[in-house]
């Protein structure tokens, strides 16, 4: 398969100066990011053609090779850029817009800003359907950390300030340059922040944090659905040295119920009926979700898997005062362990006939079965 033309992919001019050809990169990137399309093979293709033709077009003696010999120039024996392989590289100008654009996603910045941002948590918690339909506020523990207090969470022995790093100069990355590639690493010695403790605290290892588990009260609003996810802003994992802290989502999943089943908004429940209350009819009680009692009135001669409609008495609805409707169906049930008496009366009320009266639905079908035993001889 034929590559496409990276002024095409990117949707910029031949002409297009870095700015333009930046901007372009930041849409499409943003758009095509995997973490924003999960499981979607299309979109991680092409998030990496994005990739590829930004690191042609923003790099000079690339972009030149390109506008001479087209995809030509990167294959084997010209040029050897490797740009026709699986993966790319992190030139410096890529690192950094990369950075810019998808620092959101790895949890704070890779250069030498300071100490990097503390990370994203999960929490699972399991709530019952009546907590999904009414809302809830509960109390949960995790582990969390705080300002060590030797060393007021400097992370330094003597209170002293952070020192440029050595290594990389405070820009928290190292560079090493073969040939046309401009390669970019974490800086060994600081871990990416750019400045290191001379003397770190013996309390904290120089984190300027200490464990500790912290209570959070978690507000559950009415209407959630299985897989809601809820995020507690600056509640995750603390930064190093004063860094901010990451988020924690809390991950809700619903107990099945005992006699509810829900779609959406709606609720479903099976009813079971005695045979001569679907026959004669009658009312009968029927719980809902909200803990109370909904009378329904079954007609005479109600057919098994019948569905009545109970408008309002469904599921509540997120951030509405709404509530969706419940579907109850009816299971006639059969009579079992009958005395002498009742047997007798089953009898009679069978030896009265009309079934094509009283049951017209197997009266029919056993007619049709006998038409096609007739039609076949």
């Amino acid at each position: 398969m034929s590559k496409r033309d990276y002024y095409i992919v990117l949707g910029v001019t031949k002409g297009a100066n870095a700015s333009e050809v930046k901007k372009a990169y930041r849409k499409l990137a943003m758009q095509f990011h995997p973490d924003r399309n999960p499981d979607d093979p299309e979109a991680e293709e092409k998030f990496r053609e994005v990739n590829e033709a930004y690191d042609v077009l923003m790099d000079d003696q690339k972009r030149a090779a390109y506008d001479r010999f087209g995809h030509a120039a990167f294959e084997q024996g010209r040029g050897g850029f490797g740009a026709g392989g699986g993966d790319f590289h992190f030139t410096s100008g890529f690192a950094d817009i990369f950075d810019e654009v998808f620092g959101e996603f790895m949890g704070g910045r890779r250069g030498g800003g300071g100490p990097a941002r503390g990370a994203d948590m999960r929490y699972n918690m399991e709530i019952s359907l009546e907590e999904a339909f009414a809302g809830k506020t509960t109390e949960i523990k995790i582990p969390s950390a705080v300002a060590c207090e030797s060393c007021h969470g400097s992370g330094s022995a003597n209170g002293a300030q952070p020192v440029e790093c050595a290594t990389c100069r405070g820009m928290g990355k190292v560079r090493a340059t073969q040939g046309f590639f401009t390669i970019e690493r974490t800086c060994p010695t600081c871990q990416g922040q750019g400045r290191v403790i001379k003397d770190p605290c013996r309390a904290c290892g120089g984190s300027g944090r200490i464990a500790k588990e912290k209570t959070l009260s978690v507000t559950i609003p009415g209407g959630v659905e299985d897989g809601t996810r809820i995020r507690l802003a600056n509640e995750g994992e603390p930064g190093q040295r004063g860094a901010p802290s990451g988020d924690l989502y809390i991950f809700l999943s619903i107990r099945p119920h005992r006699l509810f089943q829900r779609e959406g908004a709606n609720i479903f429940c099976r009813v079971p009926v005695p045979m001569t209350t679907a026959a004669l009819g009658g009312v009968i009680e029927v719980p809902s979700i909200d803990g109370g009692r909904s009378r329904l009135s079954i007609p005479t001669g109600t057919q098994p898997g019948h569905q009545f409609r109970l408008r309002g008495k469904g599921m509540s609805v997120l951030r509405s005062a709404a509530r969706g409707d419940m579907f109850v169906e009816i299971q006639v049930e059969t009579p079992v362990n009958l005395t002498k008496r009742q047997t007798e009366l089953l009898r009679e009320f069978e030896k009265e006939g009309g079934q094509e009266t009283t049951s017209p639905e197997s009266s029919g079908f056993f007619a049709k079965v006998k038409e096609l035993w007739d039609d076949l001889t």
